[in-house]
Formats: C-alpha cells, structure tokens, sequence
C-alpha cells in the first residue's frame, strides 16, 4: 500500500488559547470516517510527530480513513502551555468542534498513544464515536481507571515490557472493564514499541478488521 501520511496538510485550528497546530489527510475517494490522534505528554517530548502516532496515523490511513493529528498546547506552533490534561483536552474540544464544523455528520474515531490515550478516554464520552483506541495508557500516572469507557468498541494496547506504563496495572484495569476492550497484548515490547512498530499496525489493523488478537 502507498504511504499517504506524505499527502497530509498543514493547518491551524483555532483553539481556546490560540492556535492549534495540525496534520489533517482527507482522501480524494470515498473515506470511512476520520480518526484524531492524540500525542503522548507534552512535558517529555511527545509531539504529533511522534513514531507510534505516526504508526496510528498510517494505519488509519491504509484502512480508508481520514487522519488528523495535532500538537497539544505548548508544543510546535500551537499556542499556550502545558495545562495537566485539562487544558488539553480542551485542544482536543477544539479539533473535534472544528471537524464537526468543517465535515457535518461525519463518523469520527479517538486514537492516542500515552498521554495522548488518557486525553482521549477523557474526552471521548462527549462524542458519538466509531472507535477509541488506547495505547499504554497511563492508569498510575492519570486517573484514567475512574473514566467511563464510551459506548463504541474500545482497543487497548500494551506492551508488557513497558518501561514507563505499568504493564500489570492497564491489564488488572482492563479486567474490571464492562463490555471488555479488545485488549492487545504485546509481548516483549516496550513503551516507544522499538522494533516493533510494524507488530503494531498488523495488530491494530487486525483488532479494527474484526479479528480476534
């Protein structure tokens, strides 16, 4: 499949304290939705640019999705500074207003990676969503185990060498999760997914296609 993340546009999305820098990829054809992807902590380098949201991004795209990802507050061109997840999740608001504004009555998914996960989960009960997608969700960082899940199918991903989430307590958190997520349980692989990225996408697009992982 050709790689269409090199077809995305640069835009700036008004936000609640400015500008908010973005990476939007709309098919020319017949698209199944658009997915917004979350970026890991601000704090710590996490950036739209980041490998595994660029691997989410890709993934969506070779599935007949519509992308967009954006920096949080602080980071790149986007106005403002980091906010401890309110903030953000206002960012995310913002994104998600101006889609709605721009493409009325499209489907639309949440995907994030890390930080960008729990901002995600946060905000995804506010919308009628395809699909939420969460990987390394950071449960002892965040309060993310007292968020409701929406009511769409929900993918969780983790790696159980990760160096930075908890391994053990997403996988405790996810058992007391009703309607179980589709868990994805990567073995061996660490927070960043070195060396694992490609396992990722055929995962991920394996849980999206409806295959059990």
């Amino acid at each position: 499949m050709n790689n269409k993340t090199s077809q995305e546009e640069s835009i700036i999305i008004p936000g609640h304290c400015g500008a908010i820098e973005a990476l939007i990829h709309v098919p020319d054809n017949a698209f199944d939705g658009i997915a917004v992807i979350c970026h890991p902590h601000p704090l710590y380098g996490g950036t739209m640019h980041n490998k595994v949201v660029y691997m989410l991004v890709k993934t969506l795209q070779e599935l007949s999705m519509a992308t967009l990802r954006f920096n949080f507050r602080g980071v790149g061109n986007s106005a403002g500074n980091y906010a401890n997840g309110e903030g953000e999740t206002d960012d995310l608001d913002s994104v998600v207003h101006w889609l709605q504004n721009e493409y009325p009555g499209i489907l639309f998914s949440l995907a994030g990676f890390s930080f960008g996960s729990y901002i995600a989960l946060k905000a995804a009960k506010k919308y009628v969503l395809e699909q939420l997608i969460l990987v390394a969700p950071p449960v002892e960082n965040f309060p993310v185990a007292t968020l409701p899940l929406p009511e769409c199918p929900v993918i969780v991903v983790q790696g159980d060498a990760d160096e930075i989430v908890s391994s053990q307590m997403v996988f405790d958190w996810v058992k007391t999760l009703s309607p179980p997520p589709t868990l994805i349980r990567m073995d061996g692989a660490g927070h960043f997914f070195h060396g694992r990225l490609g396992d990722l996408k055929i995962q991920i697009t394996k849980a999206l296609m409806g295959h059990t992982p």
